[in-house]
């Protein structure tokens, strides 16, 4: 082939060479490259979702907690598990098992 016949191949077009490397620069080699920045942003907005399921499921549960406190018997169930409370003129006895005492060894 000749220079003239291969330069009026659609192939060899200048401006088709020079448009099909800026495409490949835009979506695939830059730092923004359309590709990669989506890629980055899925992830961002997965973990963002992940974070905010975590936080519903807290929400809920305190939700219940509080219904379960809204109550009196859950009320003196919960100071009685949680803060070692007791009623007056009672008395509690904490039995505790060698297997359930931390030893320092």
């Amino acid at each position: 082939m000749k220079w003239k016949e291969l330069k009026s191949k659609w192939y060899f077009n200048k401006y088709l060479i020079i448009t099909a490397l800026f495409a490949v620069w835009i979506l695939f080699l830059d730092d923004s490259a359309w590709f990669t920045a989506h890629r980055a942003l899925n992830q961002q907005i997965n973990d963002k979702e992940q974070t905010a399921d975590f936080y519903m499921r807290g929400i809920a549960a305190d939700k219940a907690r509080i219904n379960q406190l809204q109550d009196s018997t859950g009320l003196e169930k919960f100071g009685r598990e949680r803060y070692l409370m007791k009623k007056e003129n009672e008395e509690v006895y904490i039995i505790e098992y060698a297997d359930s005492i931390k030893n320092e060894d």
